[in-house]
This record gives structure tokens, C-alpha cells and sequence, in this order.
């Protein structure tokens, strides 16, 4: 009997690994385009079918809670997590509107749909794409391997070349994460786009909303300098 252990997916995975490294300048590119758009008011709008979606919601939360530091929450919604509004779309108007349906309902103008399909060819995504763009809105991709209609109808796309869809959706995650690395980082260091609370630029030298909130988080629960210590929770 043999007993030893199937590697073959951890070496497939390797691999496909050693490639997926040149992207990391386009991953860089995304995350600090991202920070700036979502810092001035954009939103993200995110969608994916399966194990895709999993991923579109993993990234959303990430960005409306927290990756690893403190930071302000951003706004970035997974298209398929409202499950009335999917399934009145489906029933109503057909699986392929799903998210178009939805695009065109939250989208403006400046944000950002991020598509994601192992395959490519998803046909409710690549309407996504094509109401997104009459919108103004840009799109990205992160798909398998190219060519795919997917990665033609976005205006940008991170294609993973590996053969098995567990092996894409590996890298897809591996894709998130160093999205939000960047988008923290591009964060931290400013690279924001500073508006004041009525949403109008902030001037320069004065700190938008981003900053104050960055700089708040970053203060949350310390106590100043030589000040009082505030009582826990339960002590008077």
C-alpha cells in the first residue's frame, strides 16, 4: 500500500506561484489607485460567482474592517451578499443581470468593479463589466489564464496562468491580500485623496477626513502623556 502523501497540488501551486510573482508591480498599481479613490469618496464594488465570491466578500470585508492595523473603513460592497436583491434579480430579469443590475444601481462615476472568474467567461460578469463602463465607472479582473473575454472587457486584469480553478482561486486570495498590503500601506503614508466633510478638497497643508481618521485610529484607547487613566469598564 502506498502511503506516501500526493503533493502534486502543492507543487502545482508552486509553480504557477513562480509567474504570478511579475504581478506584483500591477498589484502595487491597484492598491495605491484604490486608496486614492476610495480615500476621495469612490467606492469599490466587487462580484464573483462560487468560490469567486467567496473571495469578492473575503476583500470587501478586509477593506470595510480592518486587514491588519487600524485604519478608517472603507467603502466597498460584495455584489452578491445581498441574497434578496440577487434572487429577485434572478427571478425578475435572468441570472446574467445579476450584477449589472446591481452596478447600475450603486456605481457612479470614478469607482471601481473588480470582477473575479477562474474562467474569464462568466456571462453575468461580463455584463457587469459592460454596464460598468457606460456608468464611467473603471474595471479590473482577476481571472485565469488569458486570453478571456473577461480580461478583454476590463481596463485592466491580472491574469493567472495555471490550469486548475483551485489553483487561480488560490492565487486570487494570495492577489487580495497584497492588494490590501498596499492599500494599508498607500493609506498610512498619505497617498490618499483628502477631502473635508462636506466632500469638497482639502486645502493644501490641512488634513482631509482620511488623515483625521487615520490619525485617530491611530490614538484610539492611548492615554496622553502625563494624563488621567480612564476607568475600565465595570469600575467607577
Amino acid at each position: 500500500m502506498n502511503t506516501a502523501t500526493d503533493t502534486t497540488h502543492c507543487d502545482d501551486l508552486a509553480k504557477a506561484l513562480e509567474a504570478f510573482r511579475d504581478h506584483a508591480p500591477l498589484i502595487e498599481r491597484w492598491g495605491t489607485e484604490l486608496a486614492r479613490r476610495l480615500g476621495s469618496g469612490a467606492r469599490l464594488l466587487v462580484a464573483g460567482n462560487g468560490g469567486s465570491a467567496a473571495q469578492a466578500q473575503h476583500l470587501t470585508a478586509e477593506l470595510v474592517g480592518r486587514y491588519r492595523e487600524d485604519r478608517p473603513p472603507f467603502s466597498a460592497l460584495a455584489l452578491h451578499a445581498d441574497t434578496s436583491s440577487t434572487t429577485a434579480i434572478a427571478n425578475d430579469y435572468g441570472v446574467q443581470e445579476l450584477f449589472a443590475r446591481q452596478t447600475a444601481a450603486h456605481g457612479r462615476p470614478g469607482d471601481v468593479l473588480l470582477l473575479l472568474s477562474t474562467s474569464g467567461a462568466s456571462a453575468n460578469l461580463l455584463s457587469a463589466a459592460e454596464r460598468a463602463h457606460r456608468l464611467g465607472m473603471t474595471v479590473w479582473a482577476l481571472t485565469g489564464r488569458p486570453p478571456n473575454p473577461l480580461q478583454l472587457g476590463a481596463d485592466d486584469a491580472l491574469c493567472v496562468d495555471a490550469p486548475l480553478a483551485a489553483t487561480v482561486q488560490e492565487l486570487h486570495l494570495v492577489a487580495v491580500h497584497m492588494l490590501c498590503e498596499t492599500f494599508d500601506r498607500a493609506v498610512e503614508n498619505g497617498e490618499t485623496g483628502r477631502v473635508t466633510a462636506d466632500g469638497t478638497p482639502a486645502a493644501d497643508g490641512r488634513p482631509g477626513v482620511v488623515g483625521r481618521l487615520v490619525g485617530r485610529a491611530r490614538t484610539v484607547g492611548r492615554t496622553p502623556p502625563g494624563g488621567p487613566v480612564a476607568p475600565r469598564k465595570g469600575q467607577t
